[in-house]
């Protein structure tokens, strides 16, 4: 019974989304993109789309949205952004991360896309540009995909950082206490694979295109780099998903190397507890400011 209601709700939803959307106007980007997706299509092979159009998506989206924060570092009028002021990003950190994320992007996580056709070619997933999901149901699929990886990401996260294993693997992550963007991916290769596992579950669950592949690359780098920005900047429309944890959620972990273990959301380390630091952390820069306020 309850899962025949949970159906009829989510059915009513789609309903619903799908009347306010008859009534939106026409997207003026969909026929050239849809001309883009045709030629693609005619010109390439699915083993060239899956590997290549993948490997694309990934290197141009993280180096993309790591441009902003990589700039903020040159304005001064956006330092007071910047979560841990006393700790400036240096060139000699920012090279050092570069060096290891084109290792990690090309020896460890390019022969993984390489299996994409393989995968999209074994579960039957579509192409074609009359297959492609409408954009809300890409949507909630990307926000589904956040959930369960996030889900795989806390309890894996913390369990990198217990004291048998973490100086082997996840201790190469937190060589840099002061987060910048770039340093999203700088992970130990193990880090990469086991964290990374988590990305590929809610494919698995949901994928029925492969533009959903993309989507959701687009969509884990774009949290990954504002989380560990290392800026807290007003009006992130990421600010409206609810729960999301953010920069300073997770600023504060690589301050503190204890808590706030989960990746997009918050509610794991609020059900466990694992936030209890970050909350009193919070309320003392409160008081802080408070007394602040009064001095002035």
């Amino acid at each position: 019974m309850a899962m025949n209601d949970s159906v009829n709700i989510l059915n009513s939803a789609y309903l619903a989304v799908e009347y306010i959307d008859s009534f939106l106007p026409d997207n003026p980007l969909q026929q050239p993109f849809k001309n883009a997706w045709n030629y693609m299509l005619d010109n390439y092979t699915k083993f060239q789309i899956a590997t290549w159009g993948s490997l694309i998506v990934h290197e141009a989206s993280y180096f993309l949205l790591c441009v902003p924060g990589f700039v903020f570092q040159f304005i001064p009028y956006m330092q007071k952004y910047k979560i841990q002021q006393d700790k400036p990003e240096t060139w000699e950190k920012q090279w050092k991360c570069f060096k290891t994320l084109l290792f990690n992007h090309f020896f460890i996580q390019l022969p993984l896309i390489c299996g994409t056709y393989y995968f999209t070619e074994y579960f039957s997933i579509p192409y074609e540009w009359e297959e492609m999901p409408r954009w809300y149901v890409l949507l909630a699929q990307c926000f589904g995909c956040a959930v369960i990886e996030d889900a795989w990401h806390y309890f894996l996260h913390r369990l990198l950082h217990h004291k048998r294993i973490y100086k082997y693997i996840h201790k190469v992550h937190h060589e840099f206490v002061a987060p910048f963007g770039m340093q999203a991916e700088y992970a130990h290769p193990l880090e990469t694979l086991i964290l990374g596992t988590g990305f590929f579950i809610g494919i698995v669950v949901f994928c029925n295109h492969v533009i959903l592949l993309w989507a959701w690359v687009i969509c884990r780098l774009m949290e990954t780099i504002d989380v560990h920005s290392g800026y807290d900047v007003p009006l992130n429309p990421l600010h409206l998903v609810p729960f999301y944890a953010g920069a300073r959620f997770h600023d504060f972990h690589h301050m503190n190397f204890i808590g706030n273990y989960a990746s997009t959301f918050t509610w794991w380390d609020r059900i466990f507890g694992t936030d209890s630091q970050f909350i009193a952390y919070k309320e003392k820069e409160k008081k802080q400011q408070l007394m602040m306020k009064k001095k002035a």
